[in-house]
C-alpha cells in the first residue's frame, strides 16, 4: 500500500495495480497476432497462385480482343502463335504472302508465361501438340494456330491457362465472330 503524508491510499494500489498487462495477457495478444499473420500470409500465398492464372487469362483475352478490333479498324490480318510456355504476335505481309513479326509494335512483344503457369490450345474440339517454348524451335516461316482477321473473322478457339500441377484453369472460348468468353474450370 502507497503512504502518504495524510496516510495509506487505496486509489494508488489500484491504479498502479491497472497500469501494466500480466505475463500471460501479453502471451495470449502475441498467439493471436501469429495466428491471424499466419492465415494472412497464406491466404495471400494462395490468392497470388490464382490472381496470377486470373492476370494471365485477363491479359491474354483483353489482347485478342483488341487485335480483333485492330484488325477490323485497320483492315489488317493477325496471327497468334502459341507455345506451352508463351505467345506471339504476327502480321500478314501481302507483298510477301508471309506472316511477318509487327515491327515497332511495343504491344505486340512476344510474352512468357509466369514460371509454372501452361497454355494449352484446342481447335476444333482436339488439342494441339504446342512446343514448350519458342527457344526450342527455329521459327523461319510462322504459321499461327490462331487468325484475327480483317474480315471480323477469328479462328474459333478454345485456350486453357493453367497452374503446373494444380487441377484449375481457365478457359478462354473465341467464337467465329471473334466474341471471346473466359470460364473458371474446377477450382476448389
Amino acid at each position: 500500500m502507497a503512504t502518504s503524508v495524510t496516510g495509506t491510499s487505496e486509489y494508488a494500489v489500484t491504479r498502479a495495480a491497472q497500469r501494466g498487462f500480466s505475463f500471460l495477457e501479453l502471451l495470449v495478444v502475441v498467439a493471436i497476432i501469429g495466428l491471424l499473420a499466419a492465415a494472412v500470409s497464406w491466404s495471400l500465398g494462395a490468392l497470388g497462385n490464382d490472381r496470377q492464372l486470373a492476370d494471365e487469362t485477363t491479359r491474354l483475352r483483353g489482347m485478342l480482343t483488341l487485335l480483333h478490333e485492330e484488325s477490323l479498324m485497320q483492315g489488317r490480318d493477325y496471327g497468334v502463335m502459341f507455345t506451352q510456355t508463351g505467345y506471339r504476335f504476327y502480321v500478314y505481309d501481302y507483298q510477301q504472302l508471309v506472316w511477318v513479326d509487327p515491327q515497332g509494335d511495343e504491344l505486340l512483344v512476344q510474352h512468357a508465361l509466369r514460371p509454372q503457369l501452361l497454355i494449352s490450345l484446342l481447335l476444333d474440339g482436339r488439342t494441339v501438340q504446342l512446343e514448350d517454348d519458342f527457344e526450342s524451335r527455329d521459327i523461319d516461316t510462322p504459321e499461327p494456330q490462331i487468325m484475327l482477321l480483317a474480315s471480323g473473322e477469328v479462328t474459333p478457339f478454345t485456350i486453357e491457362v493453367q497452374r503446373d500441377g494444380v487441377d484449375g484453369h481457365f478457359e478462354l472460348t473465341a467464337a467465329l465472330d471473334g466474341k471471346i468468353t473466359v470460364t473458371e474450370e474446377d477450382f476448389n
